[in-house]
């Protein structure tokens, strides 16, 4: 690794400083490199990585693709990107042209040997141009069904081979199967030509400034995590909540549903990290080890029992949605109650809900405390304190709020809960906080894959979902119900947690 660093630090004298390494000379090689997913987020992210000086001076993008394009033509699709997409200063501007210069097309055809010879060439020309180790990050922005194809080829072509000191890694989109079987013999696929040590599976959620700061909320701080456990929690909610409909990803989504499309990824991920043991260190491996022990402590949901542990439901108007199979029961929304059979999580319920086209945009993680087991102000009969609530707001009003009980001034005991808050944008002003793909990519460049999936993480997501899925197709399957665009989803759902005497928190 270089021995440059970069040191950030903020006003407040209790911030800590940070040193964060800038990468090996390298290469990113994006597959896809037309698509929507490399306009809207993976250039931007680079672009604004290289005007933060936390790229390596030798850096090179070679961007892959079947269109007919050439290096200038693709350099002006980025710049268009950029200016649409991302949050650029006029300092930035002026970068600009020291950027593009490392920007290359290379035209494939996915399944051609010769077009991944090629690529070998244009590489070693890069790295004898630039004077640097031949280092390359590949990134897999494709549809998942050409994903083993590239893999294959890439072991074929000799790219996917570390010598002399150099690395090569893969980043690989979701979804990562679509099923247990699919993701297993995808692993395997990628097993055959790149070690585990060189794979990184990307769920951008873990890139997120707020999902990242949970892990410090819990751990640097001693006062939460002693009460962090079944003694003092009633329950969790974990919410991720879309405004948008189906859009144009019918193609996918018919197919897919909210389970697949999030359930199995962004909430299990997020339930792991708010469940988790402390790990011993903050590395990768000590990291995901402790989200794989949560993901094996959960208590499996057979497919006779979905009607007690789920809820589908589905948007009213998504049969009408262009692309979308006639009278198709993919669910757009789903509650999921599920129980970790652990010492610290025993019997404590976690309700994990999702949905599309609902009133608002929010992923919030709201732990609810138990009631205080003896109130000695006095209240009209069958009435109780209110518990206290820390949430833990992820998007869009990214920060935290802890509620509890204070006296109202004057005669008597009257109480009310009030709330403190901190909100990311008063310390830092809105729209600061850096895309998670900044994040992520660095990671990977950096051989840091603590935010990134394991194989076994996966395979014990997929071994959740599946019976899940197979009840939801069986005579077993809860009702499918309907909502309207622009509400707060079925009344199935608030009747699904009321049941339990509880009611949801957003």
């Amino acid at each position: 690794m270089s021995d440059k660093v970069v040191i950030s630090s903020a006003d407040s004298d209790t911030t800590k400083d940070t040193l964060r390494k800038i990468p090996d000379p390298c290469a990113v090689v994006i597959f896809g490199a037309s698509g929507d997913l490399t306009e809207r987020k993976l250039m931007p992210a680079l672009f604004r990585l290289f005007c933060e000086g936390l790229l390596p001076e030798s850096f090179a993008v070679v961007a892959v693709a079947r269109s007919e394009m050439d290096s200038e033509s693709f350099r002006q699709k980025v710049r268009a990107g950029i200016e649409t997409y991302s949050r650029i200063s006029p300092d930035q501007v002026n970068k600009w042209s020291a950027f593009a210069e490392g920007l290359v097309y290379h035209r494939v055809n996915y399944d051609n040997a010769e077009d991944y010879k090629a690529l070998g060439k244009l590489l070693a020309k890069i790295d004898k141009k630039k004077d640097a180790a031949y280092n390359c990050l590949f990134y897999l922005s494709t549809p998942p069904i050409l994903y083993p194809i590239i893999v294959d080829q890439l072991g074929k072509a000799g790219l996917s081979q570390q010598s002399g000191g150099s690395w090569r890694r893969i980043i690989i989109e979701k979804p990562f199967g679509h099923d247990l079987a699919s993701a297993t013999d995808l692993n395997n696929q990628v097993h055959k030509v790149f070690e585990e040590s060189q794979v990184y599976r990307i769920d951008h959620y873990l890139g997120k400034e707020t999902v990242q700061n949970l892990l410090v909320f819990r751990f640097a701080n001693a006062i939460f995590e002693p009460l962090w456990n079944r003694n003092y929690i009633d329950h969790v909610q974990i919410t991720v909540s879309e405004e948008v409909g189906l859009g144009s990803r019918a193609g996918y989504y018919d197919t897919a549903g909210i389970m697949r499309d999030v359930f199995q990824n962004h909430l299990l991920q997020l339930f792991t990290l708010t469940t988790m043991e402390p790990p011993a260190e903050f590395n990768d491996n000590a990291l995901r080890d402790e989200k794989v022990k949560v993901l094996k402590s959960i208590r499996p949901i057979r497919p006779e029992e979905v009607t007690q542990y789920t809820v589908r439901a589905q948007y009213r108007t998504y049969r009408d949605e262009k692309g979308v199979a006639p009278g198709t029961e993919t669910a757009t929304f789903a509650v999921l109650k599920l129980f970790i059979d652990n010492w610290r999580w025993r019997d404590v319920p976690f309700y994990l809900r999702s949905g599309k086209a609902l009133a608002n945009k929010v992923t919030e993680i709201s732990i609810h405390f138990r009631y205080v087991p003896h109130l000695m102000f006095p209240l009209p009969a069958g009435e109780q304190l209110p518990p206290n609530v820390l949430g833990l707001c992820l998007q869009p009003k990214e920060g935290m709020r802890l509620s509890f009980e204070t006296k109202l001034p004057g005669a008597g005991m009257r109480t009310r809960s009030v709330g403190m808050t901190y909100l990311y944008e008063q310390d830092f002003g809105k729209n600061t906080l850096p895309d998670a793909y900044e994040r992520l990519i660095l990671d990977a460049l950096q051989g840091d894959a603590s935010l990134f999936t394991r194989s076994d993480e996966i395979e014990l997501a997929w071994r959740l979902i599946d019976p899940i899925l197979l009840g939801w197709q069986s005579k077993h399957a809860p009702f499918l119900t309907f909502y309207e665009s622009g509400t707060r989803g079925p009344s199935k759902a608030d009747e699904f947690i009321q049941a339990d005497g509880r009611t949801w928190f957003v």
